[in-house]
């Protein structure tokens, strides 16, 4: 049906190109809102009324006897009516929703990819996410990042582009300072509750994990380097080192047990080591853009849209926080990623002016030609967890908050992953654990779940897929949360006895009910959901049609049997649900989330 549509999209560029030149590049259907309102509708003709100074209606009927005339029309549209004011409804012959069966099975994995030239170059792409201070476990708000951040990478994954995952970790500053004065205080036998502790501390369970380490002389291993304790109190660079390298390691086994990969961890003290922020502060001064006062170094960053000027040096020494900011999104530039996306927590908000207004001064002194849009952000709200009826806010091992392990060890990668998916970045999140670890129809993860389940017990008995040797009849959700590789498409045998292969022999006649046309045209929606979600940053997209797709099939599931006795008619039945299936597949692959086989 995707080559169909582009078919009849060609069709009414070349009728609405004869309105006026130009006009057939802007051919394009919507979706209606009602199924009564047909398969796809036209609005061209209200868009056209001021232009040729017409009745809509009026150009609605030309339109509408123009495409009737056209062969693509004629072949693959069963019905067109003018609604309204002027809107055109095209309702679909069967046989046009039916090829969409073909055109999954034999994409597979792939089906909703953009595809793209094998000799053009990939757009590189950086997200950056998560990025959490080496000073204690991720929290839930990470895992929101996280969840978001990986989605939104697979999402131009499926859209063409060379994503580079990347992880800034804020390793310098105060913060690590009062890291190495809580570890010290811990080695020292001061508590948290001591005089002597520091005001800005931090009491997790982790310090005195840290403390305990140190002291035995343990070495640790983090992404790019290993350290080992001095065991001398007295130390508190080492103290410093070795706390902060025990918590990156500790953060890479909340990312691997979240089933995430970065491709790079970029260290803000490697812009001072480097010299980096020190480049970046001489271009601010020689861009004319900053000035001196109350013993202050200051960025006009006014000049470029920013509600007031910006410290940069403080008057007591050392750089205010968004100065490696610009150095580092300088080098994401100077590294040839033009087009990059921040997701960060909506605390956020404030410092992003301040960057852009940074960035244009180095650009406009060095003719780098950085746009003012760069880098795109996208901003979350917090999350709250409930669990048993109550708020849940402290966690024995942070101390202070709800940790990403927390959840995941709670519900499951899958539930967290899919739950802080299913609402827009910048909706404040009610994440209920019940609910999560739920096996009911009001459990959104595993209500898609199982649609996959459902269909796949029938493709094994059907002999068109063997049993994932890691699956068991006892899988849940929790236990089969091995992600869904990219790669793998569902049918392991082709469906070599439907002739899906061949394509000529499977008839997808009978496949005429209304639930059936339903599935068909969500499925062939799905690349459009994709570029959608991809073009909106908005990967929660994802999870509304997968929850839509999944109640399309258990309906459907329930109003007719799959494996009946005529042949024909299961052979089509199966080909349409081995294709649901593959897309539920490739829709969770996006969200990172598994396609049980059973559970």
């Amino acid at each position: 049906m995707i080559k169909i549509k582009e078919q009849l999209r060609q069709a009414l560029a070349r009728v609405l190109e004869l309105k006026g030149a130009g006009l057939g590049a802007q051919a394009a259907f919507e979706s209606p809102k009602l199924a009564e309102h047909g398969d796809l509708a036209i609005t061209h003709a209200l868009q056209l009324s001021k232009l040729l100074k017409s009745n809509p209606r009026q150009i609605a009927t030309e339109l509408k006897e123009q495409l009737l005339a056209t062969p693509e029309f004629q072949d693959w549209v069963q019905d067109i009516e003018i609604a309204g004011p002027g809107f055109i409804n095209l309702r679909l012959k069967a046989s046009a929703k039916q090829a969409v069966i073909a055109e999954v099975l034999e994409g597979g994995s792939l089906y909703g990819h953009r595809l793209v030239r094998s000799d053009s170059v990939a757009e590189p792409l950086l997200v950056e996410f998560v990025s959490a201070n080496p000073t204690g476990p991720l929290h839930v708000g990470h895992g929101r990042q996280a969840a978001l951040g990986d989605a939104m990478c697979r999402l131009f994954e499926t859209q063409g582009y060379r994503v580079h995952r990347e992880f800034y970790y804020n390793d310098a500053g105060g913060q690590i300072d009062n890291l190495a004065l809580s570890v010290s205080c811990r080695l020292r036998g001061i508590e948290p509750e001591d005089p002597q502790w520091p005001a800005e501390g931090y009491r997790g369970q982790y310090i005195v994990d840290i403390a305990r380490a140190f002291e035995a002389g343990e070495s640790v291993q983090c992404d790019d380097r290993a350290v080992k304790s001095s065991k001398d109190i007295e130390d508190l660079a080492a103290i410093r080192e070795f706390a902060v390298a025990y918590l990156r390691r500790e953060q890479d086994l909340d990312l691997a047990a979240f089933g995430l990969k970065f491709d790079q961890f970029y260290l803000e003290s490697s812009l001072y080591t480097s010299g980096r922020v020190e480049r970046t502060v001489e271009q601010l001064k020689a861009s004319g853009h900053t000035y001196e006062k109350d013993g202050a170094l200051w960025l006009a960053s006014t000049a470029f849209g920013d509600d007031k000027d910006r410290v940069m040096r403080k008057s007591e020494g050392g750089y205010t926080y968004f100065v490696p900011d610009v150095a580092y999104h300088l080098s994401k530039w100077e590294r040839g990623f033009h087009h990059v996306i921040n997701i960060q927590g909506s605390d956020h908000h404030g410092t992003i002016a301040r960057v852009k207004a940074g960035l244009q001064a180095v650009s406009d002194l060095q003719g780098l030609g950085i746009p003012k849009e760069f880098p795109s952000y996208v901003l979350h709200t917090m999350v709250r967890v409930m669990r048993g009826g109550e708020e849940v806010k402290i966690s024995k091992r942070a101390g202070s908050y709800v940790t990403l392990r927390d959840l995941i060890d709670w519900t499951s990668k899958d539930a967290v992953r899919f739950f802080l998916l299913s609402r827009k970045p910048d909706t404040e999140y009610l994440f209920d654990v019940d609910l999560a670890v739920a096996k009911n129809n009001d459990n959104p993860v595993y209500y898609v779940q199982y649609a996959h389940a459902r269909i796949c017990s029938i493709l094994i008995k059907e002999g068109h897929m063997s049993l994932d040797p890691g699956e068991s009849s006892a899988a849940t959700s929790k236990e089969t949360s091995k992600e869904t590789s990219k790669e793998t498409s569902l049918v392991t045998t082709p469906l070599l006895g439907l002739g899906l292969d061949a394509g000529a022999s499977l008839n997808l006649e009978p496949l005429q009910s209304t639930a059936a046309q339903h599935l068909m045209l969500l499925l062939a929606k799905f690349p459009e959901v994709l570029a959608s979600a991809a073009k909106d940053l908005a990967p929660h997209d994802v999870t509304f049609y997968l929850r839509e797709l999944a109640a399309a099939y258990h309906s459907y599931y329930d109003q007719e049997r799959i494996l009946v006795e005529d042949p024909v008619l299961k052979n089509a039945r199966v080909a349409l649900v081995a294709a649901v299936a593959q897309v539920l597949r490739n829709g969770l692959w996006v969200l990172g989330v598994s396609a049980p086989q059973v559970m």
